[in-house]
Order: C-alpha cells, then structure tokens, then sequence
C-alpha cells in the first residue's frame, strides 16, 4: 500500500461472529467498515474457535481487498486491533490472536506503530461515534452479545462492570431459540422478523437479583425451549415475548445501575442492540419507569461486531503519543 496521502489508522476485530478491518482518519472519518460473518451451518449455535480461528484467516484476504479499493494513496499511520474480549488478565479467547497477529504483523512492516485494546471497548467507541455522549466524561454502558449481557459504568481510564447476567447472555437466549425454530445463526435478523409479527403477555418472568443489577435467563431459556417442541405457540409469539423479556429486564437493570452510581444517562451497544424492535420496546419502558436514565443507541451499524471502533481507539492513542 501507498505511504502517501491522508493519514488513515487500520483497525482488526477477529469475534466469535464476524471478521472485521476498518479504516479511519485521525479526524475520525470512517474510509472502510469491511464486514464479514463467519461460516456456520444449519441447525450449529457457533462455531468451535479452532474453526473460528480458520475461517478468521480464510476471509481476512477479502479485507485486504477492501482496504485496497478504498485507501487509494493514502499513508497508514498506525494500526490496532483487539486482542482480548474484555478488559482483564483472565480474558481470554483465541480468535482475537487472529487481529492482533495480523494487526502487529503488518504495523511492523510499515514501521507504524501497533496498539491493542479489547472487543468490548471497540464496541463502546463505534456505538459512541457521533452521539451527544461523545463528551459525556463517565456514563453507564450495556454491552448485549452471544458472550455479553455486561452492565458498566466507563470513563476515559476504565471500564468497569457492575452488573450483567449470572448464566445465559442475551445473544445466546435469542440464537438458541432461532436455532430451534429452524433459523440460521446467528439469528437475531430473523427472529425479530418474527417478533415483530407476534404479541407478548409477558408470559417470561424477569429474574434479578443483588438489587437488579443481575439478571437470570437461563430459566427463560428452557420455557421458551418447551414451547417450541411442544408447538403449540406461534413462533412469532414466542419471539415477541424474548424481546419484551429483554426490555423488561434491561430497564430494571439500568434503573438499578442509574440508583448505585447517580449516573443519569446510558450507552447501548452490541449486535443484540442492533435490533430496531429491542430499541423500541426499551424506549417505551424507559418512559414509563421512574428513575431509568436515557438511553443512547449507537448506529444500528456499529452495534454488532466491527473493527471500527478498535480504529477509532487505534487513532486516539496516535493522537495522544504524537501530541
């Protein structure tokens, strides 16, 4: 690639669901937001990460084609990937040693330099892209995904969790259930076809504790499991009352998370977030439920898993070395 031109910053993101690069410029202007999910047949609720680390590699080639058909002429001047799901010596998991070894291997070729961050503050800093809550200091943040139902508080040193679920994440509630309709996964799109079609009397009972900031779903889970091989519900149905389950037991969460920090406003982020219908039904509950701080939702685009903002971050940390 060239060395000329604007100054762009490459971002990787190697997840469990998607292989992601990104191009920003340091002004933050996203060149490339290249997506792509990994292979998972019919009827698989994911992929094992030695599987998930091969198809990582097959298809970063069609990021590189990406990048090239869009960077034209212009220099890279640093590159970053996550490297670890989230912030802490225990995370772990092997898919992101695709991104970081991608990621090292080509800043050292440019002698540029490499900067590593987490999947989850990529997710936080794509969804915080052009929201009022760009120059909030500290906020509450929810993190949903096949591996994530994660309450946070975040500022510009730290991210920590103060709540989140105690078994199933909110991901993994929806894709078990498409998986069992017949739905390809992950199934999220699908399912809220049906949602969206369906009604809910609120047949699934939230289950919180430690003063709502923890929530249950595994029992939800199993109903929802015995309804669908009873077949005696409508799917669509039953998908409704998944989603309305999960407004339900997000707005207690993010009430509890306002009471125990003071903070009055709130990020939501991940490809569980990405759900227009999930938006709609929290929005209506949060109206009517006193105490619940606002709620900012990222770009429907940059709620799932992407790279973007890992480059957002990678630009930031550029900035802040070269100042």
């Amino acid at each position: 690639m060239s060395t000329g031109g604007t100054p762009v910053v490459i971002g990787f993101d190697t997840s469990n669901y998607r292989t992601s690069v990104a191009a920003v410029t340091l002004d933050g202007e996203i060149l490339v937001n290249h997506r792509e999910l990994l292979p998972v047949s019919n009827g698989e609720r994911g992929l094992r990460q030695s599987d998930a680390v091969f198809a990582h590699i097959r298809q970063l080639r069609h990021s590189e084609e990406a990048l090239r058909a869009s960077l034209g002429g212009r220099r890279i001047a640093a590159v970053a990937a996550s490297t670890r799901p989230r912030d802490g010596e225990e995370s772990y998991m092997p898919v992101f040693q695709v991104g970081f070894t991608a990621g090292s291997l080509l800043a050292a070729a440019l002698s540029v330099p490499f900067y590593e961050t987490t999947h989850q503050r990529g997710h936080l800093a794509a969804a915080m892209a052009g929201t009022a809550l760009e120059n909030e200091d500290r906020l509450l943040a929810v993190h949903l995904s096949g591996g994530t139902t994660d309450l946070l508080v975040m500022d510009s040193e730290k991210v920590e969790q103060i709540g989140g679920s105690a078994d199933l994440h909110a991901g993994q509630l929806v894709d078990r259930a498409g998986v069992a309709m017949g739905l390809p996964f992950p199934s999220g799109e699908e399912l809220e076809k049906l949602a969206v079609r369906g009604k809910s009397e609120g047949l699934l009972g939230c289950s919180l504790d430690k003063g709502d900031l923890t929530c249950h779903l595994s029992g939800a889970e199993t109903k929802v499991q015995q309804w669908i091989q009873a077949g005696t519900m409508l799917r669509e149905d039953i998908a409704r009352e998944i989603y309305d389950l999960l407004a339900r037991t997000l707005t207690r969460m993010l009430k509890a998370g306002a009471e125990k920090t003071g903070l009055k406003k709130a990020l939501i982020t991940g490809g569980v977030a990405a759900s227009a219908l999930l938006r709609q039904l929290l929005e209506e509950r949060r109206l009517k439920t006193r105490g619940c701080p606002e709620i900012v939702f990222g770009k429907p685009e940059m709620s799932g898993d992407n790279a973007v903002g890992v480059a957002l971050i990678g630009a930031q940390q550029f900035i802040i070395h070269n100042s």
